[in-house]
């Protein structure tokens, strides 16, 4: 049985020029076309493509997608387990990060009181749910640096290093309509580049970079913005400022 493009566009919920674009890249390419050039897609295809968009969905980017599938050792049911075991666990987030908003709406009504530590349960930014992005913008070295570091810490500290990671997050949102040229924005700024580079190696360019980064890519940008909308582009322009003052 073959399906249209439009077909297969309705079905996977997705746009026919979505379609074309991933056949223009050699991404996902129909198994035959018509005699007058329209695409037809095969039962295979469909779970080629619902392979693609279970790793579009986790965040890898499309050349590394078809990089993946492309390759020789390329287990699709492998991938499927792994698919649904990081699905998993981003549900439990989502779960935590639901739970935390609905006990936060009734500490603003007074219903009941929240401690600090709770409301940030759910932000956990020990992990780096963006590896890929980095690993492609900065190499390996940082990133198997900073993996390797975190490795190296008991539960305790991961949990205090989050705890601290928050912490600074949501100091940096009380200053966001502030000047991120400001001494107090570059002071926390600064605490930043210090805690990112005790758990990887960012040279000043790659902080620069990292601050592009909340602000072009919506997940970075999304989960920033949790802890106050606009911080993301605030912090983006004062590790900007940071990397042209420090530079020599």
């Amino acid at each position: 049985m073959t399906m249209k493009i439009k077909e297969v566009a309705d079905i996977a919920g997705i746009s026919v020029r979505t379609l074309h674009h991933y056949d223009q890249i050699g991404l996902l390419c129909p198994t035959s076309t018509t005699e007058a050039g329209y695409r037809l897609y095969t039962d295979e295809d469909l779970e080629a493509l619902q392979q693609i968009l279970f790793f579009k969905e986790l965040g890898f980017p499309l050349k590394k997608i078809k990089e993946i599938i492309e390759s020789p050792s390329f287990n699709r049911r492998e991938a499927l387990e792994l698919h649904q075991k990081m699905l998993l666990e981003k549900r439990r987030r989502l779960d935590q990060m639901i739970a935390t908003v609905a006990k936060t709406i009734q500490h603003m009504k007074g219903d009941i009181h929240m401690s600090n530590k709770e409301k940030f349960a759910g932000f956990d930014f020990s992990q780096n749910p963006f590896e890929q992005e980095a690993r492609e913008r900065w190499g390996n070295e940082a990133v198997d640096s900073s993996n390797v570091k975190l490795a190296s810490l008991s539960k305790d500290e991961k949990d205090g290093f989050a705890e601290e990671m928050n912490a600074l997050y949501a100091r940096l949102a009380a200053l966001r309509h502030t000047s991120p040229h400001s001494d107090e924005a570059q002071a926390a700024i600064k605490e930043w580049y210090v805690l990112l580079n005790r758990m990887g190696n960012y040279s000043l360019d790659a902080f620069k970079g990292l601050g592009q980064l909340y602000i072009s890519d919506e997940r970075f940008t999304k989960n920033i913005d949790q802890f106050g909308e606009g911080l993301a582009q605030f912090m983006c322009e004062a590790m900007g400022i940071y990397t042209n003052n420090h530079q020599k």
